[in-house]
């Protein structure tokens, strides 16, 4: 059972503070001290605010929403106030150069120092009004738990492939730091709140500390902008769906606009999860990916971050810079430097490379006295178990190393675990004859394109790695595999850093390729890092970002779901949910009626294991089919056996069954054809193969109709039986060719039946049918749940638009779900199909008990009429 403190966490609703700061202009969203204006309840409702795109160019500012604030923080010497200076190293700083020069930027995010609560209302005043930076202060138990407990010990270990196998092997799940997690994202979400303007802001958040805020901010704000992007890995879905909060997250995530990662691998696993666990499917239209989510289209993007090319290019002409490069020629004078440049914890493989050069100094003796290793081990920002051995590993085999083939004024093996400068570790960059990275799952590394900047840029200042007077450049890189940097590197030696022996090699070759070589592959390494470089990785997002939020204003908007389940669904103005009493009313004073209703899904959900109608099912359709004004139909796809076994009770109901192919009036009437009766000699040559990808598809089987081949994946795996669908959908597309017949694929099944067989044929049928027994209908109402019956929808506009028809006749197309659709009405699901269905039955027996009225009494003048269709349509919309 969830607590009461976890459920409070996951209460996302509640007023939040309005924050003031003398000085500051106020969010639009208040305008008086403690009170929201009517922006608040514009979001939550379902009207339109302005069909006006946005563009980024115009908007005001970007709310950049990141674990950490870009700031260095410190105790002034009177030890009675804080001194703040920007981190120049910060990512989240530099991204601003790719944001419009007039774009104003605040950043939300933690100090990473603990400051007293007696200071924190001036630190977050001083920090908004000379940095904008609005500070969300945690407690130091609770920073505990979220941090180093939920975020280091479960997420990290388990996105990057980490399994928690046992107590020690990665972090078990533990729901009190889910608590913490989900009550610290619940605090940004507060400050995002302090200060943002909905109509005018882009609000995009940082990596996998924040990975549920979205839905808090989606449930305040239908309409927000807002981006995310994931730093770290993504695992694949068999990892994942190990974590036992595995939908809050991917459903929290699926409430941003935008998500952005590093590569195409860590988007595909994500989207795969998207897939088996929730059931989504996603399009590629025009080079962009996007995942519909309850009419709204979540943007995938996939965009390495870059480097600030600014910052380096500054650090290499700094004189200290300079001074070092010199002090290390000298050191490493005739040696070969290879360098690493890794956080001292369990995935950057820094063991694993030690053991490549002790294995490269085995193997080719030529190199000992010669090459050197140098290793600066950052600070582990994690802390425990798994630092400590990975500390003592690298330390341990240094040593070895060391002891074997070094001698006096030489050590293989060089490790700097300290905090190592920027020109220092530019200086290591310039003299480094190749850099080695070998770790064994990273999300992005931009050690690599430092490196490659850093080679670049010495040949301006007065020193080389060779001569004073060589200006031909030149870099070698061996990166792994398994690194998210790793394939815009083609120049680059990818290596397996299990393989030690493959990592010898490989360092062997770097040391030993032409120097023509190392050039070219430097030139191409650089034209790709200086133009991809983290301005652009930033203005291409937003630009994303803006692209995908540009239908905002035009779609109506309201949240369905509580606590971390909750979603927005955005609807097109004119879908709208029916009403009972609207359908009611209409069809109450209507003569001639047409009622079409699909079957699974509609009347019956498709999750159920037993598909046959239930007694209420039944007995509203012999009611409906009692009324002398209504033509009652099932058009279903399955076939005339089954159809008419189920529904043998109703004499009076009409069936149309594989999709309208064979359809009857009454259960006593003979079956008839809605195309010309074809030679189903076909079937000879689709059904083999069809049991072909049967039989390599397990959970697969096909269905065999008089009309039609129908083979089916619902059972089979997601992924695969999807692949499998498009090569059977290929595959027989192309045998078929000749014949008159068409393969289409549908809601996991893929289908062959002859030309010209649709569900929106035969309604087309029976409505001009009726019109030309002198009864056109006035009343048309269509049901159904899935591709194949939009194509009754769109057919029924089409028919009922045109003459003989009764341009005043009530139609309602309704689809089952809140999905876009060409229905103009919807219903939840089979429950509200059902009640609707008893309504008009109600209303048909209540007019049965009644006298017979007048001719003159059922008749309504065309004023009258439309004025009811007005005052209709009126309360609907109101509604």
């Amino acid at each position: 059972m969830v607590s009461r403190s976890y459920s409070n966490l996951l209460d996302l609703s509640g007023e939040y503070p309005p924050f003031t700061s003398g000085g500051r202009r106020m969010p639009r969203a208040v305008t008086v001290a403690g009170f929201c204006s009517e922006t608040r309840d514009d979001e939550n409702s379902n009207s339109v605010t302005s069909d006006a795109p946005s563009s980024i160019g115009s908007l005001d500012r970007a709310i950049i929403v990141s674990h950490n604030l870009p700031l260095h923080a410190q105790r002034r010497t009177d030890n009675l106030s804080w001194s703040f200076t920007w981190d120049e190293d910060s990512l989240m700083l530099r991204l601003k150069d790719g944001l419009p020069q007039d774009m104003e930027v605040i950043y939300i995010g933690c100090l990473q120092v603990d400051v007293e609560l007696s200071e924190q209302d001036q630190v977050a005043a001083d920090l908004l009004e000379n940095f904008n930076c609005v500070p969300a202060f945690i407690s130091p138990d609770l920073k505990t738990r979220f941090y180093h407990g939920f975020c280091k010990q479960q997420l990290w270990p388990l996105f990057h492939y980490t399994l928690p196998l046992t107590p020690d092997h990665g972090g078990r799940f533990d729901r009190s730091l889910w608590q913490a997690y989900v009550s610290v994202n619940k605090i940004f979400a507060d400050k995002v709140m302090e200060v943002i303007s909905p109509d005018d802001d882009y609000v995009w958040l940082h990596d996998y500390h924040l990975m549920v805020l979205p839905t808090f901010l989606r449930k305040r704000f239908n309409r927000i902008r807002l981006g995310f992007f994931l730093h770290s890995p993504f695992p694949s879905s068999e990892i994942y769906r190990t974590l036992p909060v595995r939908e809050h997250i991917l459903r929290a995530l699926l409430n941003a606009d935008l998500i952005g990662f590093h590569t195409f691998d860590y988007a595909r696993h994500f989207l795969s999860c998207c897939s088996r666990m929730l059931g989504l499917k996603y399009e590629s239209k025009r080079g962009y990916i996007g995942l519909e989510y309850y009419g709204r289209t979540v943007g995938i993007k996939i965009m390495p971050v870059g480097i600030h090319m600014g910052q380096l290019e500054a650090g290499l002409k700094l004189s200290e810079t300079e001074l070092r490069i010199g002090e290390l020629k000298a050191q490493f004078e005739g040696k070969i430097v290879l360098l690493g440049v890794d956080d001292m914890d369990i995935f950057k493989g820094i063991g694993l490379k030690f053991l490549a050069v002790e294995e490269l100094l085995n193997l080719h003796p030529k190199w000992r006295g010669k090459v050197v290793m140098v290793q600066i081990a950052n600070p582990a920002r994690g802390r425990g178990k798994d630092v400590l051995e990975v500390r003592q590993e690298a330390y341990s085999v240094a040593k070895r190393i060391n002891q074997t083939y070094g001698r006096e004024g030489y050590q293989p093996v060089l490790l700097i675990e300290r905090h190592v400068p920027l020109y220092e570790k530019i200086a290591y960059y310039s003299i480094a004859e190749c850099c080695v990275v070998t770790a064994v799952r990273d999300g992005m590394n931009l050690i690599p394109y430092e490196y490659i900047v850093c080679r670049q840029g010495i040949a301006n200042a007065d020193h080389s790695v060779e001569s004073s007077t060589e200006t031909v450049k030149k870099s070698m890189l061996v990166v792994s595999e398994f690194i998210g940097c790793s394939p815009s590197l083609s120049g680059a030696i990818r290596v397996n850093p299990w393989n030690i022996e493959a990592l010898a090699e490989a360092m062997n070759t770097a040391i030993t390729m032409p120097e023509s070589e190392k050039t070219a592959r430097h030139e191409k390494h650089y034209r790709y890092v200086s133009s991809h470089d983290v301005a652009y990785w930033a203005q291409s997002f937003m630009g994303d970002l803006e692209r995908t939020c540009r239908e905002h204003s035009k779609r109506r908007c309201y949240g369905i779901g509580f606590g971390l389940g909750f979603r927005v669904v955005a609807l097109d103005p004119n879908f709208r949910k029916l009403l009972t009493e609207h359908i009611v009313s209409a069809y109450k004073r209507s003569s001639s009626r047409a009622i079409l209703l699909d079957y699974d899904g509609t009347m019956m959900p498709q999750g159920s294991m037993d598909k046959s109608p239930s007694p209420e099912v039944i007995s509203l359709l012999h009611r409906l089919c009692g009324d002398p004004k209504n033509i009652v139909f099932i058009v279903s796809g399955r076939g005339r056996p089954i159809l008419s076994e189920w529904f043998s009770p109703c004499q009076k109901l009409g069936i149309a069954a594989e999709h309208g192919y064979f359809f009857r009036w009454h259960r006593d009437d003979e079956w008839e054809t809605c195309v010309p009766v074809v030679d189903c000699d076909w079937k000879q040559v689709a059904a083999p193969v069809m049991s072909l990808y049967m039989e390599s598809t397990d959970g697969s089987f096909i269905e065999v109709k008089d009309s039609a081949l129908v083979w089916h994946h619902r059972d089979a795996d997601p992924d695969f039986g999807s692949w499998q669908a498009k090569e059977l959908l290929d595959h027989l597309e192309s045998v078929l060719a000749n014949e008159p017949v068409s393969v289409k694929s549908g809601q996991h099944i893929v289908e062959v039946k002859p030309q010209g067989v649709s569900k929106g044929v035969i309604v087309e049928r029976i409505l001009l049918s009726m019109a030309s027994k002198g009864s056109p209908p006035d009343f048309v109402v269509c049901i159904g749940d899935d591709r194949s019956d939009e194509d009754m929808f769109e057919s029924i506009e089409s028919v009922m638009a045109s003459p003989p028809q009764s341009p005043l006749a009530d139609v309602f197309a309704c689809t089952v779900g809140q999905k876009p659709s060409k229905a103009k009405y919807y219903l939840d699901d089979t429950v509200d199909v059902i009640k609707m269905l008893q309504g008009l039955a109600a209303a048909s027996d209540s007019a049965s008990s009644r006298l017979p009225s007048t001719p003159e009494s059922l008749s309504t003048s065309d004023n009258t009429r439309r004025s009811r269709v007005q005052s209709e349509e009126l309360y609907d919309s109101n509604s």
